[in-house]
């Protein structure tokens, strides 16, 4: 890890939102495509995921999003609940960060896109009880579909459009399904 990346590693840290901010961009940027330094901050990433600062719980599970596809020892099959558990954050643009990222982690290959899928799975069915269901449930699909657009697995698909098949509100449904025409 070059220097410029270590110091903005450290600027997340700082007090500054716009200095945050800069190096949040900067670091999304940079793992667009795979590195070879990911474990040098994986274990603060996932320590930041229940840090009492949502911005960094938000920026931490981007991140770890991110940095999936850079992770050949795998460490993403044991945090992947810590990831899915910001999904469901008390605040809700920290869940819904999360949430917009996380089908990153089904870059990375096929292992991680069982996991994944059956954590969005299961998170789908399990927000009937809060209190923005809708947005919740649209951005799982919305999940699905970036990730098949990249991968072009049929079965992401299928699981998708049977999702939206289950939503007994018709206007949502209706509005779920425009994601996949």
């Amino acid at each position: 890890m070059d220097n410029s990346i270590r110091s903005h590693f450290d600027n997340l840290l700082s007090k500054d939102k716009q200095t945050q901010n800069q190096a949040y961009y900067a670091l999304m940027d940079i793992t667009e495509e795979p590195v070879d330094w990911a474990y040098v901050v994986w274990d603060d990433l996932v320590g930041w995921l229940s840090h009492k600062d949502n911005h960094l719980r938000s920026i931490s599970s981007q991140l770890l999003s991110n940095l999936a596809k850079s992770d050949p020892e795998n460490r993403m099959q044991k945090d992947f609940p810590a990831l899915l558990a910001v999904s469901r954050d008390e605040k809700f643009v920290t869940a819904r960060h999360c949430l917009q990222h996380i089908w990153k982690v089904g870059l990375a290959g096929e292992s991680q896109r069982t996991m994944l899928m059956e954590g969005l799975e299961q998170r789908y069915h399990e927000c009937v009880s809060e209190k923005n269901t809708t947005l919740i449930r649209f951005d799982i699909i919305q999940d699905m579909r970036n990730l098949y657009d990249v991968v072009s697995d049929d079965s992401i698909k299928e699981k998708a459009l049977a999702l939206i098949e289950l939503e007994d509100d018709t206007k949502y449904r209706k509005k779920y399904a425009k994601v996949w025409k």
